[in-house]
């Protein structure tokens, strides 16, 4: 009996000192805490770009390229036009360069020719002018006009090659024995004759004329798909004073020919007859207008 309540006093006193268990303390969830208490998720950090300097806006507006069909046909224009600017100036550049290492008589030469074009024209200009005159006080209008156009046929017959021509002029011999000569070289000859007021011109029984053309044939030369053979020699009828100054110019057609290993003979005569013609050819379209 004793031990059952010596049992039940320690009982006693171990429940009065132990200490009592808590329970697990349990978090509150953000939807039972009131919403004073709710903290909004942080939110997610940002970086700012960087502003772009003035070279980067730069590079930005010019690549990559917007091109407009305008921009494109300006582009173009301006590329031909300096492309015609930069050919004009080597052009000038070359005639420059062969002009400073001419010698003084030389240079003389050449003003001179140029008064006698200008002269030339000056002439002819008075004259045209002297013709109208003589139609406005001839008292025979009609007579005066018939024999003017009378005149005129003439002029253009020669100009064309149908009908034979005399007056002073010069012959040019060319004799090229390596057959280096080829056909723009004579055409340039042509040209240049031409430009000094030659007024008929034949080369080895060929008339030349306003539509002739050359080509090369071999070792030879066509002249309006006649094949002539060297020596080419020209008959030249015009003023021999400015005839010949025209082809010895610094540069010009003697001295190129003679650059390909050619000898050139010029020389001045009082009668050239130029005799080979051309047949007359009724254009297929054209009429005219006082039809």
């Amino acid at each position: 009996m004793s031990d059952r309540n010596d049992q039940d006093d320690l009982n006693g006193q171990d429940g009065q000192n132990a200490v009592p268990e808590t329970p697990p303390r349990e978090e509150p969830s953000p939807e039972t805490l009131p919403a004073a208490e709710r903290t909004a998720p942080a939110p997610e950090e940002t970086v700012a770009e960087p502003e772009p300097t003035g070279r980067r806006r730069l590079v930005q507006g010019l690549w990559p390229p917007r091109v407009t069909r305008a921009q494109l046909i300006v582009a173009l224009l301006l590329f031909g036009l300096g492309f015609g600017l930069a050919v004009q100036v080597a052009s000038n550049s070359d005639n420059d360069n062969a002009l400073r290492g001419a010698r003084q008589e030389d240079l003389v030469r050449i003003l001179d020719e140029l008064d006698d074009r200008t002269q030339r024209l000056e002439d002819e200009k008075e004259g045209l002018e002297k013709q109208r005159e003589e139609l406005e006080n001839s008292s025979d209008q009609a007579e005066e006009a018939r024999r003017q156009t009378a005149e005129r046929e003439r002029q253009l017959g020669i100009l064309a090659g149908t009908v034979a021509a005399q007056g002073p002029g010069i012959t040019m011999t060319i004799d090229d024995t390596k057959g280096t000569v080829e056909a723009d070289m004579l055409l340039d000859a042509i040209q240049e004759l031409r430009a000094a007021g030659a007024e008929a011109i034949q080369v080895n029984g060929v008339r030349v004329v306003a539509n002739t053309y050359l080509t090369d044939s071999g070792k030879s030369v066509s002249v309006d798909g006649n094949k002539i053979a060297p020596p080419y020699r020209f008959k030249v009828i015009g003023k021999p004073q400015d005839l010949e100054p025209a082809l010895n110019i610094p540069g010009g057609v003697v001295q190129t020919l003679e650059k390909e290993q050619a000898t050139v003979a010029v020389e001045r005569v009082d009668k050239i007859i130029v005799d080979a013609l051309r047949a007359a050819k009724r254009p297929d379209y054209a009429r005219s207008s006082s039809q």
